[in-house]
């Protein structure tokens, strides 16, 4: 009934090391503004397993038009911008985040999109 899907930017390199770090920070930080501010949304997401999905997201333009979304429908989210000390430039946006929230309302942003 609950999850939490990661999407990625597809059209910068990262390496698989970079790409799981990144993904992890979304992941960690969305679920503590879930924590904070959708608690009956976070423990419901926390008792069913954490279930989360990685998706392919295109460019920067599309990651930053799903965050829109998901700040627009009051479901928590995350953005997540490299520090810039590896691979990136700092500041490049890499991966959102959004959930823990109830399926059917991240699938009306998110559902169309291909798994990562």
């Amino acid at each position: 009934m609950y999850k939490q899907v990661i999407v990625v930017r597809t059209d910068i390199r990262m390496s698989k090391g970079k790409l799981a770090t990144q993904v992890a920070h979304a992941s960690v930080t969305a679920a503590f503004h879930a924590y904070k501010e959708f608690r009956e949304w976070f423990s419901a997401w926390w008792a069913e397993g954490q279930k989360k999905v990685v998706l392919r997201g295109g460019g920067e333009k599309e990651l930053i038009r799903y965050f829109t979304d998901a700040t627009r429908a009051a479901l928590p989210r995350a953005l997540i911008r490299d520090a810039g000390r590896t691979e990136l430039p700092e500041g490049t946006l890499t991966a959102i985040a959004i959930g823990p929230a109830p399926e059917d309302v991240i699938d009306k942003i998110t559902g169309h999109l291909k798994l990562l």
